[in-house]
C-alpha cells in the first residue's frame, strides 16, 4: 500500500476512535483489517452489500478522505462497521437493557435477534464469562444469551435464507463478537470469597493508578489510535495466524481458548487471589501484550474463514 494511501486510511481510524470495550477500537478495527485481506472477492462484495443497510453506513464513507481507491475504501468501512455495536452504547437513540447497569440478560428478550428495528444495545452478548474459583466458592450461573450463543445465532442466520436487513445487522455483531470473544477476559470471571458473583471479567479486579482494573489493560494491550500504530498498519505488521488454529470454526472453543489464557496468564503474579488494588510489572504487560497481537491476529483469520464459508 503506498503511503499516500496508509497516510489516508490512518485519518479515517483516528476519527472514530472512542472509549469502546474489549480491545478498543484500535484492535477491533485490527481484527477486521485482516479479515478483510483474507476474505474472497465474492464475500467481500456480499459484505460491503449488507453494511450499506447499517444506518451507521453514511458516516463511515463520510469519514473517508477523498482520493481513497475503491479497494481501501471498502476496507476502511469494514474496519468500521467492526466498532458499530461498541458506539452505540453512547448514542441516545440506543437503551441499556438488562440488569446490573445492561450487563446481566433479563428475560426472553434478551435473546432476540430481530434487527436494527431493535434499539437495545445487548451489552451483556459482548462477552460469555465463564466463571471459575480458586478458592473453591460455590460458582454462579453461567449468564445466558451471551456471546456463544449470539455468535451461533448469527452464524446461522448469516447461512440462511432470512433476510438481507436481518443479515446486515447478525453481519455487524459477528464482526465485533468474533473479536470480543478473543480477548480472554470476555471468556472468564474469577469467583472468590469476596466476590462470590465474580469479578466482572476483571473489571472488579483493581490496579493502582490508571487504567484502574485488570479488564482495561488487557483491552487495550494491543493499543489504541492516539498512543500505539494506527490499526491498518498494526495489523499487516502481525505475523499470519497458524492456519491450523484458523480453520477452527467453533466458537465455543474460541472462548474454551480465551478462558484458559485468562485463568493462566491474566491471574498471575503480580496479581493475587485477592481482588487488589495491584500494580503491574513490565514483564507482565509484555507477556500480556504478546498473547493480544496472537489472539488479535487469530480473530481475524477465523472471522474470514466464517464469512467466506458460511456467508449467504
Amino acid at each position: 500500500m503506498k503511503k499516500q494511501i496508509l497516510a489516508a486510511l490512518v485519518f479515517a481510524l483516528c476519527l472514530n476512535t472512542s472509549s469502546a470495550l474489549a480491545w478498543f477500537d484500535f484492535g477491533h478495527e485490527a481484527v477486521a483489517t485482516i479479515a478483510w485481506n483474507k476474505l474472497n472477492p465474492n464475500t467481500k462484495d456480499r459484505v460491503m452489500f449488507l453494511l450499506a443497510k447499517n444506518p451507521y453506513y453514511s458516516k463511515w464513507v463520510a469519514a473517508i478522505p477523498p482520493g481513497t481507491s475503491d479497494a481501501d475504501k471498502n476496507m476502511l468501512i469494514f474496519a468500521q462497521s467492526a466498532t458499530w455495536v461498541d458506539v452505540i452504547k453512547k448514542d441516545p437513540a440506543y437503551q441499556s437493557d438488562g440488569l446490573d447497569g445492561g450487563n446481566k440478560p433479563n428475560g426472553p428478550a434478551c435473546a432476540e435477534n430481530i434487527g436494527y428495528t431493535d434499539t437495545r444495545m445487548h451489552k451483556y452478548w459482548h462477552y460469555d464469562d465463564t466463571p471459575f474459583s480458586p478458592d473453591h466458592t460455590a460458582l454462579p450461573p453461567h449468564a445466558t444469551p451471551n456471546a456463544q450463543t449470539q455468535i451461533e445465532a448469527f452464524r446461522k442466520v448469516l447461512s440462511s435464507d432470512s433476510s438481507d436487513d436481518l443479515k446486515s445487522y447478525d453481519l455487524v455483531w459477528l464482526i465485533h463478537l468474533v473479536g470480543d470473544v478473543h480477548q480472554p477476559l470476555h471468556c472468564v470471571t474469577r469467583v472468590t470469597h469476596d466476590y462470590p458473583q465474580g469479578d466482572k471479567g476483571g473489571n472488579d479486579c483493581k490496579l493502582n493508578g490508571k487504567p484502574n482494573n485488570i479488564h482495561s489493560i488487557w483491552d487495550g494491550i494491543v493499543g489504541d489510535a492516539l498512543e500505539l500504530p494506527p490499526a491498518v498498519k498494526f495489523a499487516q505488521s502481525l505475523p499470519d495466524a497458524s492456519k491450523s488454529q484458523a480453520k477452527k470454526k467453533d466458537e465455543k472453543v474460541w472462548i474454551a481458548e480465551s478462558n484458559k489464557l485468562a485463568r493462566k496468564n491474566v491471574y498471575i503474579q503480580p496479581i493475587d487471589k485477592t481482588n487488589g488494588p495491584f500494580d503491574l510489572t513490565e514483564k507482565y504487560k509484555q507477556k500480556a501484550r504478546k498473547i493480544g497481537e496472537q489472539r488479535v491476529a487469530l480473530a481475524g483469520a477465523r472471522l474470514a474463514n466464517v464469512l467466506n464459508t458460511e456467508l449467504k
